[in-house]
């Protein structure tokens, strides 16, 4: 696909990630304990998901009826093939059932095995953050890029908490960066946490065990705005999901440093 059609592309998903933004705020302090659904231990989803993620769905349709689908919810039979949607209607859950004002819509497009799209609507801040291959990142129709710290000790730096797999070696990897970062974050929302990489809010963004869905918009912002994403070990490892880094360029080599003395 040409830079020019993915343009065009990116401005016929923003109303529609817009679309679903509207239904998410229009339900936001209204879904109670009988609309949860307990998908597994500490993961939930409400119908709010599963409404937002039919909506997406069958929009993002219309614009390439022969594109797959990669979806969190599994609203439809998820595949594979040269064009994927790759789709978290809702990324940040608990924080909207909850009432903490982070959460997002995260839409990517998979063009042969490379992400060619994203955009990421922060639904309440009336933030939209989007990028095509080859033209930049934006952030409601403003230019951004990532930011340029001198080094740990100038860098504010995003992350999350696992709900498993939370091992010695991830909490030493902790206990490092609050030693050496300016700050530490940590909204509940993967795609804003990458959106804001982009934007030179945060330095740079780790996390352990995701899922391609949590990050594949996020990735492609973070790209166009002159970041760097790679998994812990290698360049391609964040595209699973499971060990996702976003940087800065002047500090990853120092961030990959800190996460290998606690995950040879």
């Amino acid at each position: 696909m040409s830079e020019k059609e993915l343009k065009l592309l990116t401005m016929q998903v923003l109303p529609i990630a817009d679309e679903a933004a509207q239904f998410i705020k229009g339900q936001y302090g209204k879904v109670g304990s009988k609309d949860i659904e307990e998908k597994s231990r500490n993961s939930l989803v409400s119908f709010v998901d599963k409404q937002a993620e039919k909506l997406l769905v069958e929009r993002l349709s219309t614009l390439l009826p022969d594109a797959t689908f990669l979806t969190e919810e599994d609203t439809i039979i998820n595949d594979r093939s040269n064009l994927v949607w790759i789709v978290d209607p809702l990324d940040g859950t608990t924080n909207f059932l909850q009432q903490i004002p982070f959460f997002s819509v995260s839409i990517a497009l998979e063009h042969e095995g490379t992400m060619v799209l994203g955009v990421v609507q922060s639904i309440l801040q009336g933030e939209t953050f989007y990028a095509w291959q080859g033209g930049g990142a934006f952030c409601n129709k403003t230019p951004i890029k990532v930011d340029d710290p001198k080094g740990l000790d100038q860098t504010v730096l995003a992350t999350g908490f696992p709900y498993a797999h939370r091992t010695e070696a991830y909490l030493q990897t902790l206990q490092e960066f609050l030693v050496e970062v300016q700050g530490l974050r940590r909204l509940g929302s993967a795609a804003l946490d990458m959106a804001y990489v982009a934007a030179g809010r945060f330095g740079a963004y780790y996390e352990f065990n995701l899922n391609i869905w949590d990050v594949a918009a996020g990735a492609t912002i973070v790209r166009e705005a002159g970041g760097v994403v790679s998994g812990f070990y290698d360049s391609d490892g964040w595209k699973n999901g499971k060990y996702v880094l976003a940087s800065a360029p002047s500090i990853i080599d120092d961030m990959r440093s800190v996460i290998a003395r606690h995950h040879p």
